[in-house]
């Protein structure tokens, strides 16, 4: 009866916080120094689960704590590059692992581990669990696990770190073990795999109160004819540390608000990590046991490759060019659509949904891109094929001037009609890219003219097609025949379009579309996705409504970092149970550098800035961005009833300007 009380307990208090976010209890706590934890306290049993990534591998650990307060986990495994027959877009190779090291190899005083009690479970891109164990003859110990992918190999490691925290010397033995599985070579594109799992363990040693010994697990894969060499856990540990270190270091995010910052923070470690390195060069990949050795033209494309130049971080901006370069290979004279993505190591495309809009993700994309990378040789390079898909949407546009294709980013999952909003939008901002990065690259001023009519007659256009009253509000149809709210009425405001602002944003967040976790795709539906609430935020807070976005923005970081299923973006649901798809991490710092900050690239080296400082915040700031060319920090900060700028480069200020709220200025960085 106690354990049933104590559950129903937990059900209120979240059910509750539903009800008002303000007033909810989070089961997860910011730490000083970046991290969270969980502090287990009797609402148990609780199960999540998190991916990590690196180079060669993908984990998505499974774990909790059970009723007795011990701590469990399931390891699924995934190996990018070593790749399974069909070679299709989800022939990774891939293994579950439930091996309980604790409980089936550690021995005290020559008996098993009597009981486990997880104090904490912490998070900041590698997973830190601390336990209490019971033993034998009063023996007890301290436990600490860290558990976290190698950044370059085809391995995952374990750290096991046991103290000694009672009276008397205790009697510790974890033998060395190895488990090998070859698998079927007639399921695999290279023939047979092996997967080792290894536990480099202590012989019989006495450990005296106070005292510690560490022992290590790992688990990888490779070819059959590949020579296996030992792996050092402890330094692969550094490896992971070293990187997350640098993605903290830089683009970093100051605010009056934690939860924000470190939800930032989290979402540029889930954004980066998740490159694999094939055999057709980086390739970003979304994840979620489906989705690797692949690259598409809505999550990388049009998501997450814009983002990487603010970032700076080198793998994700070669991921990006590579992304691109794949994509032009296949532009064609006869102006076919180009897959929707690329798969296998570069070796075979998927087009299942037809043509979704995909030549404007990519145009969007890559303009966007180039303009904010300001290198201008990349931006040469990627000039073709930025052209190619702008005149592939032109020729695709309709009688009423908006651009068709067979489907959406969503394929057939809702209906998005022969021509849909969101690909019109796209197509509307990459014109407008277009003509900015034209400019800079000295193309011809008759081309540039063209671009810049394009845009104008396709502004009118989406208002002309797309305008229209839908439950009694004034603001878009997703397509010709819709009468339904849809959550891409957003897109809209990311592309600076705001002439159905103010019942776009009422609909976006009413009870027809806006839920506990965020938007759903459709009114009436129980679906939603991150990415459009993702969207949906930052177009918001980029029109100037600064107040309503960050309420929603406030409660979407504190759900997602804080709340039940920590501490990154999701997919969807019910679709992949909330997979920590990496795009969507992407476009929640898009939401900062766009949304608040109000950055819209406009040249190789420039910018139009409009900040969103909201109200009680007296100032915040990115420092250490790495784009245009440049490394520079924007500090926004008040000054009486205006906004003041300063834009610092090698510790000098090279802008400083105070204007009124809500202005858009230009901002030129450096040469």
């Amino acid at each position: 009866m106690k354990k049933i009380i104590v559950i129903l307990s937990c059900i209120f208090i979240v059910y509750t916080g539903f009800a008002n976010n303000n007033q909810k209890q989070n089961r997860w706590e910011i730490n000083t120094s970046g991290s969270i934890t969980w502090n287990i306290d009797s609402c148990t049993p609780h199960y999540d689960h998190i991916e990590m990534s690196g180079e060669q591998i993908s984990v998505v650990l499974r774990y909790g704590v059970d009723e007795e307060g011990a701590f469990v986990l399931e390891r699924s495994f995934i190996w990018p590059l070593l790749r399974t027959i069909p070679n299709n877009t989800h022939a990774s190779l891939m293994r579950r692992f439930g091996w309980d090291v604790v409980r089936d190899m550690i021995t005290v005083n020559a008996r098993r581990i009597n009981q486990e009690k997880v104090n904490n479970i912490t998070l900041d891109g590698i997973m830190m669990v601390d336990s209490e164990l019971s033993a034998h003859q009063n023996g007890k110990l301290h436990l600490t696990r860290y558990l976290f992918p190698s950044t370059t190999e085809a391995v995952y490691g374990e750290k096991y770190v046991l103290k000694n925290v009672g009276e008397r010397a205790v009697l510790v033995e974890v033998p060395d073990a190895n488990s090998v599985t070859r698998t079927d070579p007639e399921k695999g594109v290279d023939g047979a795999y092996i997967i080792e799992a290894t536990v480099s363990g202590v012989p019989g040693t006495s450990i005296e109160a106070g005292d510690s010994v560490i022992f290590y697990a790992d688990f990888k894969a490779y070819k059959n004819d590949y020579t296996a060499e030992s792996i050092d856990i402890e330094k692969e540990l550094i490896k992971r540390k070293d990187l997350i270190l640098e993605l903290q270091d830089n683009l970093v995010l100051e605010t009056p608000d934690p939860v924000i910052n470190t939800m930032f923070s989290f979402a540029k470690i889930r954004g980066s990590e998740s490159i694999y390195k094939t055999k057709g060069g980086f390739m970003h990949g979304p994840g979620g046991e489906s989705y690797y050795a692949a690259i598409w033209a809505n999550d990388q494309a049009e998501y997450i490759n814009p983002f990487f130049p603010f970032l700076g971080y080198k793998t994700g901006n070669l991921s990006a060019y590579n992304s691109f370069k794949h994509f032009a290979r296949f532009m064609n004279d006869e102006y076919k659509p180009i897959p929707s993505s690329i798969i296998a190591e570069g070796l075979d495309i998927w087009n299942g949904a037809g043509d979704r809009g995909d030549g404007a993700m990519i145009a969007y994309g890559v303009a966007r891109y180039a303009l904010a990378r300001g290198d201008k040789q990349e931006a040469m390079d990627l000039w073709p094929l930025l052209e190619w898909c702008l005149e592939y949407c032109r020729r695709n546009l309709n009688e009423e001037g908006v651009v068709t294709s067979d489907s959406d980013e969503l394929e057939n999952r809702f209906p998005s009609g022969d021509a849909n909003l969101a690909t019109s939008s796209l197509y509307y901002d990459a014109l407008l890219s277009a003509m900015y990065l034209g400019k800079d690259l000295g193309k011809p001023a008759s081309l540039i003219k063209l671009y810049k009519k394009q845009a104008k007659e396709l502004r009118q256009a989406i208002e002309d097609y797309f305008g229209a009253t839908v439950e009694g509000l004034e603001t878009y149809k997703y397509y010709k025949e819709n009468d339904v709210l849809r959550s891409w009425i957003c897109i809209p405001l990311t592309v600076g379009i705001y002439d159905r602002k103010e019942a776009t944003i009422e609909a976006l967040f009413s009870p027809h579309l806006w839920t506990e976790n965020g938007l759903l795709t459709q009114s009436g539906s129980e679906t939603f996705w991150d990415r459009s609430t993702l969207y949906a935020l930052r177009g918001v807070l980029a029109s100037g409504e600064k107040e309503k976005g960050m309420e929603y923005l406030k409660h979407y970081s504190t759900q997602r970092l804080l709340g039940e299923h920590v501490p990154y973006a999701i997919e969807a649901w019910p679709e992949g149970n909330q997979r920590h798809l990496s795009a969507e991490s992407g476009l929640y710092c898009r939401i900062i550098t766009e949304g608040l900050f109000g950055i819209r690239p406009v040249g190789l080296n420039s910018f139009t800035l409009k900040p969103s400082l909201p109200d009680g915040w007296d100032k915040m700031s990115l420092k250490k961005i790495r784009a245009f060319g440049n490394n520079f920090d924007l500090g926004i900060s008040r000054s009486g009833k205006k906004i003041k700028i300063d834009v610092i480069v090698d510790n000098k200020i090279v802008v400083e300007k105070i204007i009124n709220e809500g202005k858009e200025i230009l901002i030129e960085l450096p040469l």
